[in-house]
């Protein structure tokens, strides 16, 4: 898959999230990268393993901890990882998608400030 392809999935992703949420996109930028940096692999929370592969990660300041004043921070950053998310798919551009959704999701979940558990959940409600 090129990576306009897979960019073009990351896009179609977001605009799977609903309005009440995607509105609330803001200081945020969703990144595609190759693979994670070790600083990135280092700040997931020791939820990532080197036997796991790090599909996404979201870096900065849950909205739900940000004041009424967002001046002055830094925008939060989702960044996808193109190779771990086609290994788990197993090259199948259809799975591809899939999973890309899937971690679009999860990730937007934490820049709102849900968990790890509300994520996965409303990871869960992407693939509908």
């Amino acid at each position: 898959m090129t990576e306009n392809e897979f960019e073009q999935l990351v896009a179609e992703a977001v605009k799977s999230i609903p309005e009440r949420f995607r509105e609330r996109l803001v200081n945020l930028d969703i990144v595609v990268e190759d693979c994670p940096t070790p600083q990135q692999a280092a700040t997931d929370d020791g939820l990532w393993s080197e036997d796991d592969d790090l599909l996404g990660l979201y870096e900065g300041v849950p909205m739900l901890e940000q004041g009424i004043e967002i001046s002055g921070l830094l925008p939060g950053k989702i960044t996808l990882f193109r190779e771990a998310i086609e290994d788990e798919a197993g090259g199948d551009a259809a799975e591809i998608a899939v999973v890309v959704r899937e971690t679009v999701w999860h990730e937007v979940a934490h820049h709102l400030g849900f968990g790890e558990d509300d994520a996965y959940r409303l990871e869960e409600k992407g693939r509908g």
